[in-house]
């Protein structure tokens, strides 16, 4: 793709010989967006990461980073990059400026420019009044904040951030979806996030890949993959199995399928013309419900419709300290 910042042609990790984690992944990331990763545990998000950011080294086929080889580039491509990991990995017995200072020592900022770089970040973070403060005292979205900026301090052309509101209150994960924008927009930082919380993916993603089993299963912006699905959904939940095997019997719907609990997912072409049919063969047939949803597409939608399953929890955070840890003190 031109304009690619991140090209991954024929991907592939294989573990022992025998465990697939990716096959022959294939993706283009343009410089300067905000790309999405969704799938379920052990789909091959954190496998794909991984070998992006040099931590393990591929199988088979080849990606590059900002132009330079995984495999025989790794350090320069280790310059390029940021990692946020979902857990906090700053020091609870430094002061927020302390950390960001500490982490630009790892990298080898001049000290003068690691202030101004300090100084820009956490006034874009609102963090200015909290700097000398111990990360202790944080509260767990000003903790959030730090670690996004702390993944900037070297300013990196690419940023991984894996999970950044997990664990946030509704109010606080709107607030944090605010600040990537601003990031992205300020720094033209390329941000490649991985979230369960599609909704998330959906509100900041200009492109967002469904990963499963190691295989891309569809990509396109959040728009198009909601547009995929090609109707709406009406989610009929009914007092016994008996009901749900009649309602599957319903004719001129899309699809119909047993969603398990006694209830069926039904996709329409528009649920404002096919939901009276729907209610008229409920009622014609003695049917008795406990409830009843109509649903626009959305990227949870989407995703069901893909893997077959609904979102599960991201792969666990101690594995993503350690990663962030290690890149951020890699030295050769």
């Amino acid at each position: 793709m031109e304009g690619a910042i991140i090209d991954r042609n024929n991907l592939t990790k294989i573990y022992n010989g025998k465990v697939k984690a990716v096959i022959d992944l294939n993706l283009s990331i343009k410089e300067g967006e905000i790309y999405g990763l969704a799938g379920p545990n052990g789909a091959g998000k954190t496998t794909t990461i991984n070998m992006l950011i040099t931590r393990i080294s591929p199988t088979g086929g080849k990606a590059t980073v900002g132009g330079f080889d995984i495999t025989k580039n790794s350090m320069q491509v280790r310059k390029l990059i940021g990692v946020v990991p979902q857990d906090f990995t700053a020091d609870e017995d430094l002061t927020g400026r302390e950390n960001l200072t500490m982490v630009s020592q790892f990298y080898d900022v001049p000290k003068a420019k690691a202030q101004e770089n300090i100084k820009t970040l956490l006034k874009l973070v609102d963090l200015e009044e909290a700097a000398d403060r111990l990360v202790r005292t944080y509260s767990g979205g000003m903790r959030k904040r730090l670690e996004l900026i702390i993944g900037l301090v070297h300013e990196p052309k690419i940023l991984f951030l894996d999970e950044p509101t997990l664990g946030l209150d509704v109010q606080t994960r709107t607030q944090m979806w605010n600040y990537v924008k601003e990031i992205q927009s300020r720094l033209n930082v390329t941000i490649i996030l991985t979230s369960h919380y599609l909704e998330e993916i959906d509100e900041l993603a200009a492109r967002v890949s469904i990963i499963d089993h190691g295989k891309v299963l569809i990509t396109g912006s959040p728009a198009q993959l909601k547009e995929s699905l090609k109707g709406d959904i009406i989610s009929v939940t009914l007092t016994d199995q008996k009901s749900v095997e009649t309602m599957k019997t319903i004719q001129g719907v899309v699809e119909v399928t047993d969603a398990g609990s006694n209830t069926v997912r039904i996709k329409v072409v528009s649920a404002d013309n096919d939901l009276p049919k729907i209610i008229n063969f409920i009622s014609q047939h003695g049917l008795s419900t406990t409830r009843l949803t109509v649903q626009k597409p959305t990227l949870d939608e989407v995703f069901l419709e893909y893997t077959g399953k609904t979102i599960r929890e991201a792969e666990g955070g101690e594995d993503a300290r350690k990663m962030a840890m290690n890149m951020r003190r890699a030295r050769q």
